[in-house]
């Protein structure tokens, strides 16, 4: 994204307002003492609006780090057109709140995603905008999975090619599962190539971090090892390790995922109730 003069005013008004200037934390060598059993990619999950999911896995990741690693942490909760903005963020800010206000992004209830953002600014940790933003996802529904690439990475993930049919279909009843059951089959192939589209970009943009260690922050479903970034990643060389963790309601679906943490229920209201309308 390029910044425009009256929007470079505008995010410098916004972080002399939140912080004291500091080094740009990508300008900070790695940490050589890293842990021990750490992946070089490891993807934690979550149900959006499940606090005890948010906060077991920010305990998580806190433990790692203060152990000594040093990952980059790339979220799906800011666009990856918008890393430009987030790198100003990221240079000019002292706390979390200033990043989510520089940011402004709507969609996100910011505070269960404070806290790990803080844990990046305290340990000098790159932050990466990791998803497709509403306009290019749109744009995929339209014209396809390839046309929100360039023809390498076209060339590189085979995007002219069908994707499996196995791996379509599952994407279609995830999708459908959400939606409780009540999208039209017309509408099916766009929204599973907006899916993948997402899982695509966050897969080459961990590869783009790469010697450096990833930590992807993003919905249950976009960690899925058989269906999500995982698999992505391993269509493309050379391999990496991986680890790809859960966080879900009661438990289960540890096919999924390489490891599962079970966390309470949210009530809610009948999810499927704005669908019937």
């Amino acid at each position: 994204m390029k910044f425009k003069p009256l929007s470079l005013l505008l995010v410098a008004a916004l972080l002399s307002g939140c912080a004291v200037y500091k080094k740009n934390p990508r300008q900070q060598p790695a940490a050589s003492g890293v842990t021990k059993g750490n992946p070089q990619v490891l993807l934690l999950g979550e149900v959006h609006d499940n606090k005890a999911g948010h906060r077991q896995r920010y305990e998580d990741l806190r433990q790692r780090v203060e152990a000594g690693w040093r990952p980059v942490i790339a979220m799906e909760q800011f666009d990856r057109e918008d890393q430009e903005l987030l790198n100003a963020a990221q240079e000019g800010c002292m706390d979390a709140g200033c990043v989510i206000r520089v940011m402004d992004r709507k969609g996100w209830d910011w505070q269960q995603y404070y806290n790990i953002i803080q844990l990046a600014l305290d340990h000098k940790l790159p932050l990466v905008a990791a998803n497709l933003s509403r306009t290019n996802a749109s744009k995929v529904v339209r014209d396809g999975i390839a046309s929100s690439f360039d023809a390498r990475t076209v060339a590189e993930y085979r995007l002219n090619e069908p994707v499996s049919a196995d791996w379509r279909k599952a994407q279609e009843r995830e999708i459908q599962a959400g939606h409780c059951d009540m999208v039209p089959a017309m509408m099916l192939p766009g929204m599973v190539d907006a899916q993948m589209a997402r899982d695509i970009w966050m897969a080459k943009l961990i590869r783009d971090q790469q010697p450096r260690d990833v930590v992807l922050i993003a919905g249950n479903g976009h960690v899925r090892k058989d269906i999500g970034v995982p698999r992505w990643l391993r269509t493309v060389g050379p391999k990496l390790t991986t680890e790809a963790i859960g966080y879900v309601e009661g438990g289960g679906a540890k096919e999924q995922f390489d490891d599962v943490r079970a966390i309470p229920a949210v009530k809610r209201p009948d999810p499927c109730a704005k669908f019937r309308k």
